[in-house]
């Protein structure tokens, strides 16, 4: 519908379908502010205010002994930023278009590509917003020192990763169940403001505290982000790998269900949302 059809190479139907995501994944960035600027304001200040709270935390509860000796509120920022651009992508897939919604009906537009634009652009905002974050703490109180950046950064794409299959997941589940799906994905993002394993690390932790947390797949990335990060730190009981490991498998689960979910969509599921 409302699409020309013509006789293309699959060269040019390539960087067609790039041209799409790009203006798609503008569109999603616009979603939550008009003025992109502010979007991305509002994010840092998200960050900021967590910061703050975890901060004050720390101090009441007495645990900063229990931090990774090196910079205290890097040791902070590096589990806040992971939960972020984690939390972040799971909603920001969440709440893509279904295949039922008005801009579906336009020829080049797919829930796919939805899917994808979404994800994208809450990675730029996370990234702009680590930067910016790192950048005013550099130059306003004492320059930032990472031992291995790009591992760190790498943790930080697999978080992004991590949340955007978690997060086709519950997409693919809000056709069938949409009050399940919604409450389960509010659920999850909670539950991880503790379970991620922000506010300490595996090292320190007893054994039979550690199987409570090792189930989550972020758990593991903040841990091993911090591994990155201090160079008096290396992480013993997590690993990359299975994050990885099962966000590939989820990833391919949410696509299937999502698929299915497409060939029996139903005008009626705007209605139910």
């Amino acid at each position: 519908m409302f699409e020309t059809q013509t006789n293309r190479s699959r060269f040019t139907v390539f960087f067609s379908v790039l041209e799409v995501i790009y203006h798609a994944t503008v569109f999603s960035l616009r979603r939550t502010h008009t003025n992109a600027v502010i979007g991305l304001l509002l994010n840092i200040v998200q960050t900021m205010m967590l910061v703050a709270v975890f901060y004050l935390m720390f101090v009441v509860l007495g645990l900063r002994s229990s931090a990774i000796r090196g910079d205290f509120l890097l040791y902070i920022l590096s589990g806040i930023f992971m939960f972020m651009a984690n939390t972040k992508t799971l909603q920001a897939v969440y709440k893509t278009d279904g295949p039922t919604a008005a801009m579906m009906q336009h020829g080049p537009m797919n829930t796919l590509v939805s899917i994808v634009s979404a994800a994208l652009g809450a990675l730029y905002t996370q990234i702009l917003s680590v930067t910016v974050v790192l950048t005013v703490y550099s130059l306003a109180f004492k320059p930032v020192e990472i031992y291995d950046m790009s591992g760190t950064f790498l943790m930080l794409l697999l978080a992004w990763f991590n949340g955007a299959a978690i997060g086709v997941v519950f997409l693919a589940l809000k056709p069938w169940f949409p009050k399940f799906s919604s409450i389960a994905t509010r659920l999850y993002t909670r539950a991880n403001m503790f379970a991620s394993g922000k506010m300490f690390v595996a090292n320190a932790m007893p054994g039979y505290v550690l199987v409570m947390f090792t189930w989550n797949p972020l758990f593991h990335i903040i841990d091993q982000a911090r591994g990155f990060a201090f160079i008096n730190y290396n992480p013993h009981y997590s690993n990359w790998l299975y994050p990885l490991v099962l966000s590939f498998v989820l990833l391919f689960l949410g696509l299937m269900g999502e698929s299915h979910g497409r060939r029996h969509a139903s005008i009626s599921w705007n209605a139910r949302g």
